[in-house]
């Protein structure tokens, strides 16, 4: 009786799989609707195929995801707070600061550090969005960009800087020029002979620090 009651058993089991399967087959002949999973009811609409033909097709994306990071070089400050609280670092920053403000972002924001290198490494990003949120000027965010694939592990780095390398090497020699003028017009003090002499320089003011209470 346990031999044919195998039988019976793997014949129902078998039948009802197949049941599933046919059942499935006349509902592939409709497609579900794009949507993406924040849509209302999403996981209730299970008839039809969600096979999407990509490229062709496309799931839409949420405006808030993490994908693709993007930094608009204009209103970049060069704070370098991102490359900072990035974990993994993946931004590379070369900053050149500048003698005078030679310009602002589009929020006002005055320019005076040159960016001759912003370079982002996507191979390294883990999409924590950590130097999107520190970005004072939000310059730095994350597109809808998710599919830069490659063959090619070095075009996941993305360089972000418009300065040639004649530009750059302008800029450098400019700030050190402007550092030596500076040096030279800085008025030199007088050889200390006696101890009057050390009595009559200028000392730097005490800076006075608040007094903590501990906490109990």
């Amino acid at each position: 009786m346990s031999y044919f009651g195998n039988i019976a058993i793997g014949a129902k089991t078998t039948w009802k799989g197949l049941m599933l399967s046919i059942r499935y087959f006349f509902q592939a002949r409709f497609g579900r609707k794009k949507e993406w999973v924040g849509e209302d009811n999403y996981f209730e609409k299970a008839r039809g195929t969600f096979t999407v033909q990509y490229p062709k097709e496309q799931i839409p994306i949420p405006d808030h995801g993490r994908y693709q990071l993007h930094n608009e070089i204009d209103d970049c400050i060069v704070c370098d707070k991102c490359a900072k609280i990035c974990p993994v670092d993946c931004i590379d920053i070369e900053p050149i600061r500048s003698p005078e403000v030679f310009g602002q972002t589009s929020d006002g924001t005055p320019l005076r550090i040159h960016a001759a290198k912003f370079d982002i490494d996507m191979s390294k990003c883990c999409f924590c969005g950590l130097c999107t949120v520190v970005c004072p000027t939000e310059c730095l965010t994350m597109t809808k960009e998710f599919d830069f694939s490659t063959t090619d592990i070095l075009d996941h780095n993305f360089s972000f800087s418009k300065m040639t390398d004649q530009e750059i090497a302008e800029k450098k020699k400019e700030f050190e020029d402007y550092q030596a003028d500076k040096l030279k017009a800085k008025p030199e003090l007088p050889p200390v002979t006696s101890e009057a002499d050390v009595m009559k320089r200028p000392t730097a003011k005490p800076v006075f620090k608040p007094r903590i209470p501990k906490k109990k």
